[in-house]
């Protein structure tokens, strides 16, 4: 147990290294060595868990205390490590997946003249949600969730000197801001009610919590998520952060930061329990996320796009279940996206990579021919996303579905809202496939940069390449391009992460209690676990799941590959612009917006530092008008003395008289 303070160590060792010395390791000696740590970092977090899979069921939450961080009176921070059965889970894919997204970017970044730099961000960003994740009160997650939202900002604004990247990292960091003003109320008022921030002092005061607080905790800490893990109304940075190295949004979008809100709200599972309404305001601000999400996805021709809203999409399915209490199918789904979703975007990138980084689908096409290591590899995450058994989305899906089916009074519409989601889901996919690896025709053979104007007029395609959001690159496709494979260093982790993806489901089967194996393992640090239908229900709720992503894999094959149905009646603008709710929010903040921080910023200059310089201006006047009595000559100061003391003199005398 000794070895819990390595694994954010390494990771923080490699950035101390790297922000020292990297541009003089160069490259790849840089990627390597952050490989090596986080590499270090997940056998240090395998080592723990074995140790703590060791010890009794109850015995399992340890915490080191490596010194006193804040001591104020009655209000003492730690700063220490819990390592349980919770914690260590979520270092596990943390390191397991980042490490594989550090190697991916070896060979990807190559020849990058900001190679060590981007690793360097690469171990911060690590690093702190690692410390997000072992951190044993709110004040230490709160350094880790804010450490994860700098490196963010870092990492998406890589390529800086493009406008547009640059207004993404911005954009980024000031969404979640909004959230991080929940998560410091939250907190402030988590103290007020309980005298700590310590978790497990939390989890043993939360029984007697009254509703009312409860549910305002509840609602604070979810701001918080809603900002870190994309949910309306703050899912719009996310969609932006394809402005990044590929690499970023693999790690982004499947191993660190948008899975941190699914993980605070699980750590407070204690507190959620008596928070009543609240849970049915996240399944629903879930379900409509997901909604919404998924049929943006639908519409949208940048590869790293669709994958992206994918993401939004599938963190309202977590969110759903969170609502419902069913924490286990939040963190069993959490996994299993790690896995396919880390899988598709890396896969994306070597798709980009070998279409000299053209991002737009519409220019792709019959890609299996040349490409067919990233096609197969994609192809399982393609079914495991899509919800096709035996692969490990649809275990982990259904598992969310099924316990949002009779939990809640309304159980059933959540249930109705995630099968469509689902069933969109598996035709934005398929369609991704099949406009990259398939289709009719090598359009990429005809598609060079006098024929662009034979591609449909889009205003959001036009958008991400003049944003710079095809990955920094201006390179076009020209009519002798052959694609080629990517480098083994990046086919590498493809292949492990389709290993995973396929079997992941393993963890927490469905048919016996012997096989929720998840469930067992983080059982002991969750409060209100809710449970599943009986058997015969499941069975129902999942042959119906499969039907609809049968369907939706069927339709996107009728409508892209035979063109039965002609996709502009599918890809209606309001789903290309995301309903413009991002317009939306664009148009207030240039309006509304814009004069009210003007108003404010008058009012500042002209009121409050008005004031100031009023009272500055009277000081100085009064100053000037008594200045000419100190005229620094002897004399004069006597004579005013002597006419002083002749003063005195009268007034004692006229005062005698009376």
């Amino acid at each position: 147990m000794e070895l819990i303070w390595l694994i954010p160590a390494l990771p923080v060792a490699g950035f101390l290294l790297l922000a020292a010395a990297g541009r003089r390791i160069g490259d790849p000696g840089a990627g390597v060595l952050a490989s090596l740590a986080v590499v270090g970092s997940f056998a240090a977090s395998v080592a723990v868990l074995l140790t703590l899979a060791g010890e009794p069921e109850g015995s399992r939450q340890i915490t080191q205390t490596l010194w006193t961080w804040i001591p104020a009176d009655s209000f003492q921070v730690s700063f220490g490590l819990l390592a349980d059965e919770l914690s260590l889970m979520m270092c596990l894919f943390i390191t397991g997946v980042g490490a594989l997204i550090h190697v991916y970017a070896i060979g990807y970044m190559r020849g990058d003249p900001e190679f060590a730099r981007f690793f360097t961000y690469l171990n911060l960003f690590i690093a702190s949600m690692l410390l997000l994740v072992l951190g044993d009160n709110l004040i230490l997650t709160f350094l880790g969730w804010e450490g994860v939202g700098a490196c963010s900002y870092l990492l998406i604004s890589f390529w800086f000197t493009e406008p547009a990247n640059a207004s993404a990292g911005k954009k980024a960091f000031v969404t979640n801001r909004i959230g991080d003003f929940g998560f410091m109320l939250g907190t402030f008022l988590v103290f007020v009610t309980f005298g700590t921030i310590d978790y497990l002092q939390i989890d043993a005061a939360a029984p007697g919590v009254s509703s009312g607080t409860a549910t305002a905790i509840a609602l604070l800490f979810f701001l918080a998520a809603t900002g870190k893990s994309a949910q309306l109304p703050l899912f719009v940075w996310l969609p932006d952060a394809m402005a990044g190295p590929t690499p970023v949004s693999a790690l982004i979008h499947a191993a660190t930061m948008v899975t941190s809100g699914v993980f605070l709200l699980t750590r407070l599972s204690p507190i959620l329990e008596a928070a009543g309404w609240a849970n049915d305001l996240i399944a629903w601000v879930g379900a409509i996320t997901a909604l919404l999400a998924a049929g943006a996805a639908v519409a949208q021709n940048d590869i790293k796009k669709v994958l992206a809203y994918s993401t939004v999409s599938q963190l309202g399915f977590m969110f759903i279940a969170i609502g419902s209490q069913n924490y286990v199918g939040a963190l069993f789904h959490m996994i299993t996206h790690a896995f396919f979703k880390a899988l598709l975007f890396l896969g994306a990138g070597a798709v980009i990579y070998s279409m000299s980084h053209e991002q737009d689908m519409r220019r792709y096409g019959q890609l299996r021919k040349y490409l067919p290591v990233t096609f197969a590899t994609m192809f399982i995450g393609w079914l495991a996303i899509s919800g096709i058994p035996p692969f490990s989305g649809f275990w982990s899906k259904d598992e969310i579905l099924a316990g949002s089916f009779e939990v809640r009074p309304a159980g059933q519409l959540l249930w109705v809202a995630g099968i469509i989601a689902a069933l969109l889901t598996a035709f934005y996919m398929t369609r991704l496939m099949i406009m990259t690896f398939a289709g009719g025709t090598e359009q990429w053979r005809t598609r060079s940069e006098d024929l662009l104007p034979e591609v449909p007029h889009d205003v959001e395609a036009d958008d991400a390449h003049a944003s710079g959001h095809d990955d920094h690159h201006a390179h076009h496709l020209t009519p002798d391009h052959t694609p080629r494979e990517a480098p083994a260093v990046m086919l590498g982790p493809l292949v492990v992460l389709a290993a995973l993806a396929a079997v992941a489901g393993l963890l927490n089967l469905p048919f016996a209690d012997s096989l929720h194996f998840l469930d067992h393992w983080v059982e002991p640090t969750l409060e209100g676990q809710s449970g599943l239908p009986d058997a015969l229900v499941q069975w129902v709720l999942a042959l119906t799941s499969i039907v609809g992503a049968c369907l939706g894999v069927w339709f996107a094959w009728r409508v892209y590959q035979q063109h039965r149905v002609d996709r502009t009646r599918i890809e209606q603008p309001v789903l290309a612009h995301a309903w413009h709710i991002d317009d939306a929010y664009a148009r207030v903040v240039a309006g509304p917006g814009e004069a009210s921080f003007q108003g404010l910023a008058d009012f500042d200059h002209d009121v409050v530092d008005g004031a100031v310089r009023g009272v500055g201006g009277a000081t100085q006047q009064a100053g000037d008008a008594v200045r000419g009595l100190q005229t620094g000559f002897v004399r004069s100061y006597a004579f005013g003395i002597g006419l002083g003391a002749v003063a005195l003199v009268l007034f004692a005398v006229v005062r005698m008289s009376l």
